[in-house]
């Protein structure tokens, strides 16, 4: 069984830049460590941290003195820490936050070899680096998973429940339905993020694009479906999966939702903040720590949680619910499907004390040229640096 799966996961998620982008390099005069082909900022370390998997890989963390929360990013699947350090540090400085990436195993300098499972290991150690190391708390922390990131990142996110948000960029669903359009989970599958997102507590906010030809815009869309505590989305009209932060409309947004969450109370919800009646009421404090008082006491209930997604049948239940939808569809205009669509989605939101309310009821963004010269600062920026080119995923039909 275990073959199937890593031979699935090897043919979808990973491809690290061969060679690596970066080498790591010793300063003899102060011992820091920094990379060969890129000129740190003083206010940038390079760490080696362990993980419970026996590799050792490369983490980033760069510092904001004005910043009250950390970024902890998992980026795509075919970038290295040597690409994504130009973008680090823009979305530091215009977000004023703290950020630390890290290369999973196999990627970069990191040891060992890309898996499903070491990719879980690895964020925990970075995420244990931002405790032990930064004294970064729980509720402080921002996870930020792209692409093949949104698997790590929600599978930390499902097993803390005071992190201040999680943001989703271009995410998938699992890594089954980016190759085959499957109704339901499969014990093989690799990166079940939609059984996993229901389980996130923390204010949720899904960026993708509309014209995304690798993971289709319908992910990110079920994905916000499925989230407890959802955050205004950002359609990118035009967006496809490698280009998102060129558009003015990404940074833009990014710097709003900080914002909102920023001001949010510490241990609430944000349909709390806004909401003129409290939710449910949630553990205390002192129940979810006894809870979790260390990284390798919450692995030990993913183990349970994996029995659970297995024995639950959440998703044939939702494909028979889609099913009966489309036969009493099938009579209807195909204008009415998309109004009977829009209406649902709408009534679901209205219901659930939205985490931010939109400023117009549209929620695709309005991008009136696909292919035009930025003028925004940051977007220019990350066109110089060629970031479109280190994200996109190899098509399905490639070999390793």
């Amino acid at each position: 069984m275990g073959g199937v799966t890593s031979s699935m996961a090897a043919k979808f998620a990973f491809y690290p830049p061969n060679p690596p982008s970066y080498n790591l390099i010793v300063n003899e005069s102060n011992g820091r460590v920094g990379f060969s082909n890129v000129i740190l900022k003083e206010n940038v370390d390079v760490l080696k941290l362990c993980t419970k998997r026996g590799n050792e890989i490369v983490a980033l963390y760069v510092k904001n003195p004005l910043a009250s929360l950390t970024v902890l990013y998992s980026h795509g699947n075919a970038a290295d820490l040597g690409q994504m350090y130009e973008l680090f540090v823009e979305l530091s400085i215009h977000l004023r936050v703290n950020l630390m990436g890290y290369d999973y195993s196999g990627y970069g300098q990191s040891s060992g070899k890309p898996s499903e499972h070491n990719t879980y290991a690895d964020i925990e150690a970075a995420y244990r680096c931002l405790e032990e190391v930064y004294a970064t708390k729980e509720e402080d922390v921002i996870l930020y998973g792209q692409s093949v990131g949104s698997g790590p990142t929600l599978d930390l996110a499902s097993r803390l429940d005071r992190l201040r948000a999680v943001i989703l960029h271009s995410p998938i669903l699992s890594g089954l339905r980016v190759m085959y359009p499957v109704k339901r989970s499969y014990w093989f599958d690799i990166y079940k993020n939609i059984d996993k997102i229901p389980l996130v507590n923390s204010p949720v906010l899904i960026i993708h694009g509309t014209s995304d030809e690798v993971v289709d815009f319908s992910h990110g869309k079920q994905l916000w479906e499925l989230c407890k505590e959802k955050y205004e989305p950002l359609w990118v009209t035009g967006g496809n999966h490698c280009n998102l932060e060129l558009y003015p409309e990404y940074i833009r947004h990014l710097k709003k939702f900080f914002s909102v969450i920023e001001k949010a109370p510490v241990l609430k919800n944000i349909s709390e903040q806004n909401a003129d009646q409290s939710d449910l009421p949630r553990n205390s404090i002192g129940t979810r720590e006894k809870s979790r008082s260390s990284v390798d006491q919450r692995e030990k209930s993913r183990a349970s949680t994996e029995q659970l997604e297995r024995s639950r049948l959440s998703a044939d239940s939702n494909e028979r619910s889609r099913s009966s939808t489309d036969k009493r569809e099938k009579s209807r205009p195909s204008t009415d499907l998309k109004e009977k669509s829009r209406s649902s989605t709408d009534k679901r939101e209205k219901s659930r004390k939205s985490v931010d309310r939109p400023e117009n009821s549209t929620n695709i963004i309005e991008q009136p040229e696909r292919g035009r010269k930025s003028i925004d600062r940051f977007g220019g920026m990350m066109r110089s640096v060629a970031l479109c080119n280190i994200d996109c995923f190899k098509p399905t039909g490639s070999k390793v």
